[in-house]
């Protein structure tokens, strides 16, 4: 288990990350969230020991955490350019004490996962910036890390390569590798993630499991086919938001109980579709989260702080 205790870095007046805390064990997937310059990198470079934490502990079954468990693929990336793919991972592998014949077997094995374009006598450097990212991948998971962190992993991808990596990455997972990654799509945070960690100027304002996460906006949102009477609904009290839509209705509620007079008012005549009150995804929470000042001046929340608490027609 790695676990982060209260962990604070400063740069001058600069906060970087404040308080930071949370837990992974074996087998587990966590994402850390954030807008670009919130705190993930920085928190990334205090797990690998790069840069101390002035304050907190950063533990590793309860004890202080040593690098050498731990594969890293950094946002920059590491690899050298005029060496070969071929020279560059059977460095790594001896690295991490592994026979070349097996590393040449593995790197055989994971460029054809990865659909690699290309011989493993290439240069870097006469990749596409694709297939560059893919060998960096290789270079992490070949080696079957207790702890892997990836640094916006699905740069570059395209999204036929970004489901190749996450299946790579549930993979790992099996064998019971924790696995840190940060990215700015909340598609692959939703498909991957056991936990989440979203940051802001340095603070933690959200964290837990992603059932944790929605329930704490609530199911506020509505969507209805088969019913398209817009003026009625907006009439609903507690109906904050409604926009027509092709094959029916989409609407943002104030609060969950408004489905149930929703549910009423549009079965009234006989059978509708599709009547799917749901929560909001990870996008819509994630710039929420973001703009959440601004929301809070036009009173526009997800929350249930500043709700009524009736809803009737």
């Amino acid at each position: 288990m790695i676990e982060l205790q209260h962990v604070s870095k400063r740069f001058g007046n600069f906060n970087a990350v404040s308080d930071l805390s949370f837990s992974l064990h074996g087998g587990q997937i966590s994402s850390l969230i954030g807008q670009n310059g919130a705190g993930k990198s920085t928190t990334f470079h205090m797990i690998l020991d790069f840069i101390k934490p002035d304050s907190g502990k950063i533990l590793w079954s309860g004890k202080p955490l040593t690098p050498d468990a731990i594969t890293d693929m950094p946002e920059e990336r590491g690899l050298y350019p005029k060496e070969t793919i071929k020279s560059q991972l059977l460095y790594f592998a001896a690295l991490h004490g592994m026979k070349k014949v097996e590393a040449i077997i593995l790197l055989d094995d994971w460029m054809k996962r990865f659909n690699v374009v290309g011989k493993s006598t290439d240069k870097i450097e006469s990749l596409s910036k694709g297939n560059a990212q893919k060998v960096q991948l290789i270079a992490c998971l070949m080696f079957k890390p207790q702890l892997l962190i990836l640094d916006e992993p699905f740069s570059g991808l395209d999204p036929v390569n970004s489901e190749l990596l996450i299946k790579a990455i549930l993979a790992a997972k099996q064998r019971g590798t924790m696995v840190i990654f940060s990215t700015h799509n909340m598609d692959n945070v939703q498909k991957l993630s056991d936990y989440i960690v979203m940051l802001k100027h340095g603070q933690t304002v959200l964290k837990g499991t992603p059932t944790e996460i929605y329930r704490q906006f609530g199911r506020l949102r509505l969507d209805i086919e088969g019913y398209q009477n817009v003026e009625r609904l907006k009439r609903i009290q507690g109906v904050r938001n409604v926009t027509l839509m092709a094959n029916g209705v989409h609407l943002e509620l104030n609060n969950e109980q408004c489905g149930r007079v929703i549910f009423a008012e549009v079965t009234k005549n006989g059978y509708v579709p599709v009547f799917n009150q749901h929560y909001p995804d990870l996008e819509a929470i994630f710039k929420y989260e973001v703009h959440k000042k601004a929301y809070a001046r036009l009173s526009v929340s997800y929350t249930h702080l500043t709700l009524p608490t009736i809803c009737s027609v």
